[in-house]
């Protein structure tokens, strides 16, 4: 669908500027954590209708079984949600990076999807928020569900909006196998309040 409905060809390229550095920042930070290198990939700008969010979520992982947490977000009048999932390969992988050496159980993987959650969502949130002078407030991050079917993670999206701004980020870390989505979500209000923010930029 053409993102022209609430967004321009020159917003939308603002938005993706915007998310150029705000994701190279999370990155930067869970390289740190993880001392790794983080594969930075181009994010994906879209305006997405509520029932093309199934395709969404769907085209994020090629992985049938996933991990998710997801986190709300608020700050001068623009609410959004952030996902966050992981392909059931990665925690092997991350437990070693974090020099995780305890059994690798449900709990164990839900503290590392939760460390690392709230570095890359908090980090790119504030990354966005920094270069438009916006404070967000994140809510409390919700796990959405661990090994479990993608299917059941759609059925979470469906939330009463119409159509949103969706920014997909596919990070990938180098020579392991770790592959996570994260996916912000803007409903179309929210948008609106965000585009006078760009085209002051823009100006």
């Amino acid at each position: 669908m053409s993102a022209a409905a609430i967004i321009n060809e020159d917003q939308r390229d603002c938005y993706q500027e915007l998310t150029n550095v705000a994701m190279g920042q999370a990155a930067d930070r869970l390289a740190r954590l993880l001392n790794a290198y983080v594969v930075l990939p181009i994010p994906k700008i879209s305006v997405i209708e509520n029932s093309d969010l199934n395709m969404a979520l769907q085209g994020a992982t090629s992985d049938n079984s996933v991990s998710a947490v997801c986190q709300g977000f608020i700050g001068a009048g623009i609410s959004g949600e952030a996902m966050l999932m992981f392909n059931d390969a990665s925690f092997a992988s991350l437990a070693s990076l974090m020099k995780y050496s305890g059994p690798l159980t449900q709990a164990a993987e839900l503290e590392l999807l939760m460390d690392t959650a709230s570095v890359l969502i908090g980090a790119c949130i504030h990354g966005i928020g920094d270069q438009l002078e916006i404070v967000f407030n994140q809510g409390h991050p919700v796990v959405l569900g661990q090994h479990c079917d993608m299917a059941d993670l759609v059925a979470y999206g469906n939330n009463g909006w119409d159509k949103a701004l969706a920014i997909e980020i596919h990070y990938t870390i180098e020579h392991v196998n770790i592959e996570c989505e994260l996916l912000l979500l803007f409903t179309e209000e929210s948008v609106r309040a965000l585009n006078k923010k760009i085209d002051y930029l823009l100006d």
